[in-house]
């Protein structure tokens, strides 16, 4: 088999399992994959969504228009000078104890 095959049935597994863990977060699913099973993957993942709460990151523009059809959220981060920020989100304000 080759590597997308084994790949994606590797995410039918964990996306299917009877017992879904709390958290399962996929980093780049789409890698190897043909991409025609990238829409099959997103309503895949919308549905065990339904189980757990799902975190996906990829780069994969056709996954997350994919992602998005099936109503999943988007926050897109961003890169600046070194800080990675999340896009839409307030900067968090740190306050330090005094000793």
């Amino acid at each position: 088999m080759s590597d997308g095959t084994l790949r994606y049935l590797l995410l039918l597994a964990a996306l299917l399992t009877r017992r879904a863990p709390g958290l399962m977060v996929l980093n780049e699913p789409e890698t190897s994959l043909h991409p025609q099973l990238l829409k099959p993957l997103a309503r895949l993942i919308g549905d065990a969504a339904q189980r757990c709460q799902i975190i996906v990151v990829t780069h994969a523009g056709p996954l997350v228009e994919a992602l998005a059809e099936a109503g999943s959220l988007r926050h897109e981060l961003t890169k600046t000078l070194g800080e990675t920020t999340v896009d839409g989100l307030a900067r968090a304000s740190w306050e330090w104890p005094s000793r």
